[in-house]
């Protein structure tokens, strides 16, 4: 006999939280991940299967499961830093009309990020300079009203981020550091190892990602925190992003635990 949709809804709400709470169970004294890397990915393509004309009604959606995600890290325990990667150098070709809207809507979350009341600092990782400048201004202006905030877990908002741009940009800034000085490149070549340039990356000072989730079902890191990720775990999950849940997040953390980590030893 089939089941009514309103009977099958609340069995299915009751077996997804009976699982839940097993996965957490199992999570009991395991091992966390101290810096976790998100990559967002599906907001559009989660739009085009819910049947919405607008690409950015996914990013809308998907928005608001950022603010979900963060909330399950402080849960967890264990986790210090969150790197979100909202929008990617090579996002910038898109035409206008999605792009623009889709700038305006990390500009109000990340401005939301801040408000008063949450317990999150934040970073603003990328190249700034290549966003609009009232984006920019809005970003940075985040960033600095958090710079006090000790509570909560803290988060990279990676905006306008490639991978590749970064490592060159470090380069650059390292070469111009190094000439400030009073250095020859001779000098530089003699002495630089990869300490100099990651004290150059946009995220110095901070550990490298433990373990890197992607959403949507893809597998390619598409520039996302190439030197850091060196020795990261990946959890690759198939869901688009504005639908993940909880349970992706802890059998994402369940995976993480569950390997071994040896650096190459």
């Amino acid at each position: 006999m089939k089941l009514p949709r309103l009977a099958y809804s609340k069995l299915r709400g009751v077996a997804y939280s009976v699982y839940e709470w097993r996965v957490t169970g199992l999570l009991r004294g395991r091992p966390r991940p101290r810096h976790v890397g998100v990559m967002c990915d599906g907001n559009r393509r989660w739009a085009k299967e819910m049947g919405y004309v607008d690409p950015n009604d996914g990013h809308r959606v998907g928005a608001r499961r950022v603010l979900d995600l963060l909330r399950w890290c402080d849960e967890a325990g264990g986790i210090e830093l969150v790197t979100l990667y909202l929008l990617a150098t090579d996002n910038l070709r898109r035409p206008a009309g999605e792009l623009d809207p889709l700038l305006k809507i990390i500009e109000d979350l990340v401005t939301e990020l801040a408000e008063d009341g949450n317990p999150w600092r934040l970073r603003i990782v990328g190249a700034l300079d290549l966003l609009p400048s009232g984006t920019a201004a809005a970003l940075k202006a985040a960033e600095e009203r958090t710079v006090d905030r000790t509570g909560g877990i803290q988060v990279n908002a990676a905006v306008c981020y490639g991978g590749r741009q970064e490592i060159a940009n470090a380069v650059r800034s390292l070469l111009h550091e190094h000439a400030r000085a009073g250095g020859t490149l001779e000098e530089l070549a003699e002495i630089l190892d990869v300490e100099h340039i990651a004290e150059h990356l946009y995220t110095k000072g901070q550990p490298d990602p433990d373990l890197v989730i992607r959403t949507s079902g893809e597998q390619r890191l598409s520039g996302f925190l190439l030197w850091q990720s060196a020795h990261s775990e990946f959890y690759f999950c198939d869901v688009n992003w504005p639908d993940f849940r909880h349970v992706d997040f802890l059998r994402a953390l369940r995976s993480y635990a569950s390997r071994q980590r040896r650096f190459g030893t």
